[in-house]
């Protein structure tokens, strides 16, 4: 089924082969100092230091990511509401999310040195899962004490805020359910002029919870406003398996951001042991080979991991 508006990655694939993502924001801004122990996570900064996720979008753009994401992942409605703020101040602190990247976005496209050979950057608007919200680590088991439709309420809110914003595209990312998939997609549905990229967080060959990655991508093939499904904050030996479990479900594109395969331990905000950078850059190679349109990082992937990544790919 064809979509019905424009994907705004396709010309990236079209014009150069693939689209670059950035890294993951969240753990570049605590390597710049920030403290992000809190349930907002990177959206804390929304409030307190916006200027620095400006700037921090702005060193990805110079990196050589033709796609940023906006600091909202962790953002929705009911977390702001738990810092007392009214859902008014909660949606206008995610509209200006899509600012300070609009703002990189513009920043870097006036500075032709920077800009010669590239083609004009697409800002995604960063959809979390639940789990986010929660803060608990449940984005990597998908097991949530809710029903669908509360779900639903929960998703809905954040996400009409940010259909309504400027941002090109909607990035629902780290999805670890079938359930939760099937919510937003229905969310999808109801916003046909709009168009998102739908990642999954994967524990095997299935999601958290134990559906089949090629089973929840079978289903988001008929979504015609779906630009291109995804493989996120996945370990990234599992990413090449996933790869082909995707394009035997779909001809959308696919896209993978994994991260460097480290554990995360929930309580005490800590990462385990996991690839060098080094050993992620040199597999990023065959993830193109098999298929990938776009590839990028995930958490604890930073700025300069992406560029050598932009490098090795594109020259």
């Amino acid at each position: 089924m064809a979509s019905r508006v424009h994907n705004p990655l396709a010309g990236f694939v079209r014009d150069q082969g693939l689209v670059v993502l950035d890294g993951g924001l969240a753990t570049a801004l605590e390597e710049r100092g920030y403290d992000l122990r809190d349930p907002l996570w990177s959206a804390k900064l929304l409030i307190e230091a916006p200027d620095a996720i400006r700037d921090l979008h702005r060193t990805y753009l110079d990196a050589g990511a033709d796609c940023i994401s906006t600091a909202t992942y962790q953002a929705s409605l009911a977390g702001f509401r738990g810092r007392g703020l009214s859902d008014a101040d909660g949606a206008e602190l995610m509209r200006l999310a899509v600012l300070l990247a609009s703002e990189a976005r513009a920043g870097f496209w006036a500075d032709e040195s920077q800009r010669s050979g590239r083609l004009y950057p697409v800002v995604a608007a960063s959809i979390g899962p639940y789990g986010a919200y929660l803060a608990d680590g449940s984005e990597y088991s998908g097991d949530y004490d809710v029903s669908d439709e509360q779900l639903y309420e929960f998703h809905r809110g954040r996400w009409r805020v940010l259909a309504a914003t400027g941002a090109d595209i909607l990035a629902c990312e780290t999805i670890p359910s079938g359930r939760e998939a099937a919510v937003l997609l229905r969310l999808l549905r109801e916003t046909p002029e709009r168009q998102a990229w739908m990642s999954f967080s994967c524990g095997d060959d299935c999601l958290w919870d134990g559906t089949p990655l090629r089973d929840v991508v079978r289903a988001c093939d008929g979504a015609p406003n779906l630009a291109a499904v995804g493989i996120n904050c996945t370990a990234p030996g599992l990413v090449p398996a996933l790869i082909a479990a995707a394009r035997e479900a779909t001809d959308k594109m696919v896209i993978v951001y994994p991260n460097l395969g480290e554990p995360y331990d929930a309580e005490t905000k800590t990462w385990g042991a996991g690839l060098p950078p080094d050993a992620w850059l040199d597999a990023v190679d065959e993830w193109v080979r098999l298929g990938a349109a776009g590839v990028g990082g995930c958490c604890r992937i930073g700025p300069a991991t992406i560029a050598e990544m932009r490098r090795r790919l594109l020259g």
